[in-house]
């Protein structure tokens, strides 16, 4: 027999009769006894499992959150460092970083004055000639400093190489590709190239080299540290191109899509040649200062018209500015002779 009381609606009871037959003896010897037991979804049914549920929280000294370092006396706070595992703070701070490149051109080569016009058979360009022969003994240690890094390094080679990434780079500079072209562009001509083609449409084409490329100028240094090397390699390219740029609106800013250039350019790209892992990359272009400065884009502007006035209120004005000028000269005259007086 189960008897079920409740005191309210979210207290329920459960009661068990385990002698019934007391309950019919009467009033004075009924006895009673019963058994509280919970629903079987509340309790495990195995109770060798309350030493792991127990286990399952964690109990936590909190710190105090209120107390200041300053207070602390400091055997207090190394012990309590050592008991946390915690290493003391260092009166410096340090933060690590990592140099891909270099911030501009060591020693940049100096193109000679009318190099591409000149023939080695007059006398200007004989010049040219014994002046890059002497520059070249440091080119050379700089070759042999590489090829200490790059067993296989071959200028002849490496001319083909970087035509190859000089073509790639501007043509993903066409594109506008701005993840792809930083693998063969430094960081330092990413913003420069990055911000010229902004608000542009760019239309260029790489048609044939006039001249084979040729290595004519190397140099190596170190930052830092004697071990962290770079090294900048710098290539003459004398190319046949076409470009086109047009502004946002489509007007053609400059050059041609249908007329090829003779483009003749000196590029400067670099290598960290101390990373096991470095490539060469466009870093800079070299430009003399004898050549002659470039002529601004053709841009168009709105002009407003001005309202048209009639001839008699422009001499009118013109009678009036007379009128203030004379007057100004008079007040001088009259000033200077109270001075005098």
């Amino acid at each position: 027999m189960e008897v079920i009381t409740g005191a309210g609606r979210n207290c329920v009871k459960l009661l068990r009769v385990i002698q019934p037959s007391l309950v019919l003896a009467g009033p004075e010897t009924s006895v009673l006894t019963t058994q509280q037991f919970r629903e079987r979804h509340t309790k495990h049914w195995n109770p060798k499992w309350k030493k792991l549920r127990r286990e399952k929280f964690v109990k936590v000294d909190l710190p105090n959150f209120e107390e200041k370092n300053d207070e602390i006396p400091k055997e207090v706070l190394r012990s309590r460092m050592k008991e946390r595992g915690v290493l003391p703070p260092r009166p410096w701070f340090e933060r690590s970083f990592y140099i891909s490149c270099t911030g501009g051109i060591f020693e940049p080569y100096v193109p000679p004055e009318g190099d591409g016009k000149k023939s080695f058979i007059s006398s200007t360009g004989a010049k040219q000639k014994f002046e890059f022969l002497e520059k070249k003994s440091k080119s050379m240690l700089a070759v042999r400093k590489i090829r200490s890094y790059e067993e296989d390094f071959d200028t002849t080679q490496f001319a083909t190489e970087a035509q190859d990434i000089y073509i790639k780079a501007h043509q993903l500079m066409a594109e506008k590709n701005k993840y792809a072209i930083r693998e063969v562009i430094s960081e330092r001509a990413y913003p420069e190239m990055m911000h010229n083609i902004r608000d542009k449409t760019i239309h260029w084409k790489f048609l044939q080299s006039l001249e084979p490329p040729r290595v004519v100028h190397a140099r190596c240094t170190d930052l830092i540290t004697k071990e962290n090397i770079f090294a900048q390699v710098t290539v003459r390219f004398h190319t046949q191109q076409i470009l086109a740029i047009y502004d946002r609106f489509g007007r053609l800013m400059h050059g041609s899509e249908t007329l090829p250039k003779d483009v003749l350019e000196y590029v400067v790209f670099e290598k960290h040649i101390a990373n096991e892992y470095g490539v060469w990359r466009l870093h800079e272009k070299i430009i003399p200062d004898w050549m002659p400065a470039k002529q601004p884009a053709p841009i168009t502007f709105r002009i407003e018209e001005e309202p048209e006035q009639p001839l008699e209120a422009i001499e009118a004005a013109k009678e009036e500015k007379v009128e203030q000028v004379e007057a100004g000269k008079g007040g001088e005259g009259s000033k200077e002779k109270l001075i005098a007086a």
